[in-house]
């Protein structure tokens, strides 16, 4: 991995350490196609839970992209944090299960955060912000990961702890073999651009399959062997209102439909929360809910009137807002020269 020469004009700066609610993460913009230039670095998306690592005298705090604090779900993460060679940092990473292929699987990830089985969990690191009092946010990301890359060579607990790597240009061909080994997609990040909070076009995501985040406003009651619901009734924001984008009814397991029935019967209401509900049969079948919860979905395409075709559940995501939820669309990046 290239790691560069500390940028002359762009030097660290003496920072105290940020609070956890003050810590903003970078956000990559949907695109559909993968820059090739060297300019870009080139990470495999992971199927996870974004989280942030805030470490101050080996007290970790484990943050999630609102701020949550998720330390006491994943204890075992924790400590092998605290044992890092640092006074303070702040570390921006993934949170991931891993099957035997290899490949982060989020449905797994769920059971074993229920479950308190974190000591299974993997967190793919990619960028540090703040180490030892320094604030590291003006240095180009190549720098930043070649500080990270230095830090986690020191450190035993490569199993749970584990640089997210890279390979520099050749984003086409990159995002060609994620696609065939079925991962979800990559992210393309520009090499020497400095740390942005929040969304921006230095860094882009580029997915092999469609899926993204969707809000639950009602499910179906079950039929045949189906036990708890039928399928879930899901929408996106669209300004003020709630737009209905179909059912979901496959990708659940027997422990999912059990926990999301259970989660849902509390949100009961008596009308549909979409601008625009289903019709008919669909309608009266409904069980309406507050739209509060969020599902991961999984699907081929939307269909003209922005309903979805082949849908599949991945799981619930309690680190994203419903009020945040809005359908993905790709925006067009100004080609690498």
């Amino acid at each position: 991995m290239a790691t560069g020469k500390r940028s002359q004009d762009k030097p660290t700066r003496l920072a105290a350490l940020p609070s956890a609610s003050s810590i903003e993460v970078q956000l990559a913009t949907l695109t559909s196609v993968a820059p090739n230039g060297d300019e870009w670095l080139h990470e495999i998306k992971l199927d996870g839970y974004r989280i942030v690592a805030r470490i101050q005298d080996q007290r970790v705090q484990l943050l999630t992209r609102r701020s949550n604090d998720w330390t006491a779900r994943a204890p075992k993460l924790a400590e092998a944090l605290a044992a890092l060679p640092l006074t303070s940092a702040v570390l921006d990473g993934e949170l991931v299960s891993l099957r035997a292929d290899g490949r982060s699987d989020f449905q797994s990830l769920q059971n074993a955060l229920s479950e308190s089985r974190s000591v299974s969990l993997v967190y793919y690191v990619f960028d540090l912000l703040f180490l030892d009092g320094n604030d590291l946010r003006s240095l180009p990301l190549l720098e930043r990961k070649a500080a990270l890359a230095a830090l986690l060579k020191k450190t035993k607990t490569q199993k749970q702890i584990r640089l997210s790597d890279h390979v520099i240009g050749g984003g086409v061909r990159f995002f060609e073999q994620a696609c065939k080994l079925q991962l979800e997609g990559i992210i393309a990040k520009r090499a020497s651009a400095p740390h942005h909070p929040g969304r921006s076009k230095d860094w882009l995501k580029i997915k092999c399959i469609a899926r993204q985040e969707f809000v639950i406003g009602g499910y179906t009651l079950p039929a045949g062997a189906r036990t708890h619901l039928g399928a879930l009734l899901v929408g996106v924001r669209e300004g003020d209102s709630l737009r209905y984008a179909g059912k979901v009814g496959t990708g659940f397991s027997q422990k999912s439909l059990r926990e999301l029935h259970a989660r849902l019967l509390p949100l009961s209401r008596t009308t549909p929360p979409f601008a625009n509900p289903p019709k008919g049969a669909a309608y009266r079948a409904a069980r309406w809910v507050e739209p509060t919860l969020v599902a991961e979905v999984s699907f081929t395409e939307f269909t003209k009137d922005g309903h979805l075709r082949h849908p599949s559940f991945q799981g619930l995501r309690d680190d994203k807002p419903a009020s945040a939820v809005i359908r993905e669309r790709p925006k067009p990046v100004r080609p690498a020269r």
